[in-house]
């Protein structure tokens, strides 16, 4: 079984692996871009992530957990900006929820997400 990803491998990904991901993310199906204002430097980011239509909204899996940066953006500011098939959605109220199964996702992605230890998501609704 897998490791949950190390966040010596968040920091590389950051710099080197998501600037090119992000170009395939915001086109292809289970992926997207959660566009947030850092909470000190009120700079503009972008996070590529894996997310799934549900129950409403849309549900991203916390692949490297809790303790990311985008995610305590998104918590403090309520809502952000999520890139997707071309197109930008206005996201608000994100939850974390927790799921050790990843019952939520496809079946192909669900096994992913559990051998990777990704127990946790963050689920938000469309802004109306």
């Amino acid at each position: 079984m897998l490791m949950p990803l190390p966040q010596a491998l968040a920091r590389i990904n950051r710099r080197v692996t998501n600037p090119v991901l992000g170009v395939l993310a915001r086109r292809a199906p289970g992926f997207g871009i959660v566009v947030h204002v850092g909470r000190k430097s009120g700079r503009v980011y972008r996070s590529p992530v894996a997310v799934f239509e549900r129950d409403g909204g849309y549900r991203i899996a916390l692949t490297y957990g809790r303790d990311v940066d985008w995610l305590k953006n998104i918590r403090a500011a309520g809502a952000f900006g999520f890139e997707t098939r071309g197109r930008t959605i206005m996201l608000t109220d994100p939850v974390v929820g927790h799921d050790a199964t990843a019952s939520w996702a496809p079946i192909g992605i669900r096994q992913w997400l559990v051998a990777l230890r990704a127990e946790y998501y963050v689920q938000a609704r469309i802004a109306e």
